[in-house]
């Protein structure tokens, strides 16, 4: 039997309510069951690090996906349902480190990595239950129980492999690079991890006057704003085309490029001009070449192009060993290089009093060298942009390291062709991928961390040779234990494991480095798919038709993913790829911690319920950021309410009924044009979403189905209330229950995906407790299909024309000041097409009553209209014209008193109002 139901809904009790049903009834595995043998649709999904609870960003990208995988399995296509997990990498160990207050590498060595990564372990496992909890709260479906965690041996062995056919292939390498350097972290960090992370930092300018040999009181003027590099420093650069100036300050002549002299030295006197060439070859006394380091290099200038003049003094300060820039400048001139700091960031032995120190620890005794030896010439504050660990937020410096690369030149235009085969959604994210590609430089692969891949790179001590192990059966092989008695292959277990040299024979050591943690993600089309163990079952699904995850992606897991497939298989392994951009506060403030404007998830549903928040993320536009907040919510929540309280409509009336109604009528008897165009306006809807959904535009959906709610609710149920209170239980009653019955089944069952709680509740009430024999979840039914047959065009021309001339007429009421309730005699419509005139008397009666005239005069030009017999303004009587009290017409004229009394009587009366 049909309940009545309250208007205004508990919508964390609802929530909670449904998923205790879906729990108890086992929904899920019901609907993993019902769709075992349908077509295959493959989702991978992009592993959230399980290393905290989730925020409402996290949400936005969790929602898309369970839409989409809801909506096919409501089309019966077969899927994994397989969540992940990223457990490894910095991430991680930067929170466990805080947990057990370590401060450093050596606080963990210390503490014992056994223990450390055993604690590392702990925290992933903690957050994987959190988050997976917290997913189930949002309402989204996955097979969590089967989810896949990065940090297993079998992910490890893959990315193994993957590292094997790069060697094989000639890409693997090591190499000495400048590399950033996270002073905190103790590592490198690579290309693809350093978009983003550039800040607005205040540091030193510092400026320098360096004697040149052989020249009496001629200084070069020097600028840098890295103080601790120039212990470093082993030449000069100037552009060779640039105009130099020889300027007289202080009784010494400093030399600096004329583009720069009046920011530097305002007001000097110009000696002389000189183009830059002309001082290659000079020497000059380096900031530190009194110290050990420094006894061996030949300082001197050369020329570089990339020398400018933006900012500084036009003359480049030269430290191959801490710049990128400054390391090419040395392979391509022969100069010297200086590598002034270790791994932890102190300076080495051969440094005098800066040995030992921190380089951010030296910047006083540099000045005080400097100005002793009158080099320094001024101290300024600059800020400007500089990069910070995405991982920390610390400073980052940079270094001359030995690490592990993949050589990118071979895979870049397979890569760009593969790219170009993917659905990028929006498209011009497309764009930004073969941007990356076309600009990406050798990936370095190895971090000096603990907690991570353990690279397979085994290093002969007896003959140099490195062996590249590509699976744990060839470590067992070789390996000088039992790789079985490893409690997993991570550090520090693996560390030891010896193998026998494939060149000499003799014993090789791992090295201590582990992988970046992208290629842990990377691997998953393989490790998760059985690409090794089960080749029939990974060709099923691979490549992945569907993945979605936020634009930063793109030089991340969806370039990680690119590169490790074009290099196994040649082809991309994903077809459509929906990206996302940020999620901002309601004002539009990027969300941090450090600002306090951050949502927590649990808070966020605690106070807005699931679908409300799951119907924001969908409505937006994805290519734009996301203004989330409690103010938008509660937008949400009122548009909602109007399709809930179309179905409280329903159900009040129904309750006391009990109307005979069927699921799948398709008999038109007895039907109004109102029945028949409300149908078709659902079956067009239908159409539209599903194209919609296959195109996964939630937003453009979401766009549909608010039309839509608008003319079920404001149009079609407004108009035939009549026909819900008959006593009778007529034909036409029958008809007006059986319409909106389907209509409100049908919309649930489109929006199901969506909003799964709400769209859930309604088919409880509508279709089990009165079809019980039906399928028991809206989500275990059938996505409804469009019938042809009943989708009339003209008809729904016709009614959005009636909307339309209501709209505006009630518009023209509004700006009169003259309410419904006054009525008119007579309405003039100018319509632009002859044609539409008979679809606009299709529904004249409804016209009538809803503007409350006596007349619709339709015409398609105003020549020849007469000019309005009575013009008087409304203020001289007031706006309430229907409500005029008596006394108010002696105030009038006797034209005017004959309108007035034209109103009241309900007569034609033409007004122009001022």
């Amino acid at each position: 039997m049909f309940e009545k139901v309250v208007s205004n809904y508990d919508q964390q009790e609802l929530e909670l309510r449904i998923l205790k049903f879906w729990e108890e009834h086992k929904t899920f595995q019901q609907l993993v069951q019902k769709n075992q043998d349908g077509k295959v649709f493959s989702f991978i999904d992009g592993p959230m690090t399980a290393n905290n609870k989730m925020g409402v960003h996290h949400a936005w990208g969790r929602t898309y996906k369970d839409i989409f995988v809801r909506y096919k399995s409501m089309q019966g296509f077969h899927q994994r349902y397989q969540n992940g997990f990223d457990c490894q990498g910095l991430w991680v160990e930067v929170e466990v480190e805080k947990y057990l207050g370590l401060n450093c590498k050596a606080d963990i060595r210390e503490y014992g990595l056994d223990k450390f990564s055993q604690k590392c372990k702990e925290r992933v496992l903690k957050y994987a239950s959190v988050i997976s909890a917290q997913s189930r709260r949002l309402g989204q479906w996955m097979d969590w129980d089967n989810s896949y965690y990065t940090m297993t041996d079998t992910n490890i062995e893959y990315i193994w492999m993957f590292i094997k056919r790069c060697y094989e292939n000639g890409w693997l390498y090591r190499g000495r690079h400048i590399m950033p350097w996270c002073l905190r972290c103790g590592t490198s960090l690579s290309q693809h991890e350093m978009a983003d992370s550039y800040r607005e930092i205040q540091h030193p300018s510092v400026f320098l006057q360096l004697p040149i040999v052989g020249r009496d009181n001629e200084y070069f003027m020097v600028w840098t704003t890295t103080p601790w590099t120039l212990a470093a420093n082993t030449a000069l650069a100037v552009n060779p085309d640039l105009i130099y100036v020889k300027a007289e300050h202080d009784g010494k002549t400093l030399i600096l490029s004329k583009g720069t002299l009046e920011s530097v030295l305002p007001g000097a006197r110009v000696i002389s001009e000189h183009i830059g060439k002309e001082f290659k070859g000079l020497k000059y006394r380096s900031p530190f070449e009194e110290l050990p380091a420094q006894r061996e290099i030949d300082h001197r200038v050369i020329c570089a192009e990339m020398v400018g003049e933006t900012e500084g003094t036009g003359v480049l300060h030269v430290a191959p060993g801490c710049g990128a820039d400054d390391f090419e400048i040395h392979k391509r001139e022969g100069i010297g290089i200086v590598n002034p700091v270790d791994d932890t960031c102190r300076y080495t032995n051969d440094f005098g009093e800066f040995s030992g120190k921190l380089v951010t620890e030296v910047a006083r005794l540099v000045y005080q060298s400097l100005r002793e030896k009158g080099y320094l010439f001024e101290v300024k504050t600059l800020v400007h942009r500089y990069p910070v660990c995405w991982r920390c937020n610390d400073e980052l410096i940079f270094r001359l390291v030995d690490e592990w690369f993949i050589k990118c030149g071979q895979l870049r235009e397979p890569l760009i062709e593969a790219s170009r085969k993917v659905t990028w959604m929006p498209d011009y994210m497309g764009k930004r991928m073969e941007d990356w590609l076309n600009n990406m430089q050798d990936w370095c692969i190895s971090r000096r961390r603990f907690w991570g891949l353990p690279l397979p790179f085994y290093y002969c001590e007896s003959c140099g040779h490195i062996t590249i192990v590509g699976s744990r059966e060839e470590l067992a092989e070789r390996a000088s234990l039992s790789v079985d008695d490893l409690p997993e292959l991570h550090r520090p277990w693996i560390d030891k494991v010896r193998i026998k040299c494939e060149e000499c024979g003799g014993e090789a050591i791992r090295t201590e480095d582990v992988g970046d943690c992208w290629l842990d993600a990377g691997i998953v089309p393989y490790s998760t798919l059985k690409y090794n163990e089960d080749r029939e079952y990974w060709e099923r699904w691979f490549p992945a038709e569907f993945i979605s995850e936020m634009r930063e992606q793109i030089r991340l897991w969806f370039y990680s993913m690119m590169f490790m497939s074009v290099t196994l298989e040649g082809r991309a392994p994903y077809q459509k790829v929906l990206i996302y951009e940020k999620v901002a506060d309601e004002h539009g403030d990027s969300m941090h911690k450090s600002s306090h404007n951050v949502i927590w998830f649990d808070d966020a549903v605690e106070k807005m319920g699931a679908d409300i928040m799951r119907w924001l993320f969908s409505s937006h536009n994805n290519a734009f950021n996301l203004n989330f907040g409690y103010g938008p919510a509660r937008q949400i929540k009122r548009k909602l309410l109007t399709f809930w309280n179309a179905y409280t409509f329903f159900l009040t009336y129904a309750s006391l009924d009990q109307p005979s109604v069927v699921l799948d009528g398709d008999s038109t008897d007895g039907l109004t044009e109102l029945d028949r165009w409300i149908l078709s306006r659902l079956h067009t809807v239908i159409g539209n979403v599903t194209r919609e959904y296959e195109e996964y535009s939630a937003m453009r959906v979401i766009k549909h189905v608010e039309a839509f709610f608008d003319d079920l609710s404001n149009w079609y149920i407004r108009r035939n209330r009549r026909r819900f209170w008959r006593a009778s239980s007529d034909e036409d009653k029958q008809a007006a229950y059986q319409t909106l019955y389907t209509v409100l089944v049908n919309i649930a069952k489109i929006v199901a995906p969506i909003i799964p709680f709400m769209a859930e509740e309604m088919y409880h009430k509508l279709v089990v407790s009165v079809h019980p024999d039906g399928p028991e979840s809206v989500h275990l039914c059938d996505f409804p299909t469009v019938d042809e047959s009943l989708i009339d065009q003209e008809l729904e021309e016709s009614v959005a024309l009636a909307k339309r001339v209501v709209s505006l007429g009630l518009a023209a009421r509004n700006k009169a000041g003259i309410k419904v309730r006054q009525p008119l005699g007579r309405l003039l419509v100018r319509l632009e097409a002859p044609e539409q005139k008979d679809s606009l008397h299709r529904f004249m009666g409804d016209l009538l009553e809803e503007l409350n005239v006596k007349s619709v005069d339709v015409v398609t030009s105003l020549d020849g209209i007469a000019e309005p017999s009575v013009r008087f303004n409304l203020r001289q009587v007031g706006p309430r014209l229907g409500a005029m009290l008596p006394a108010a017409k002696k105030a009038l004229s006797g034209e005017q008193a004959r309108v007035y009394e034209d109103l009241l009587n309900k007569r034609p009366v033409s007004l122009q109002i001022d």
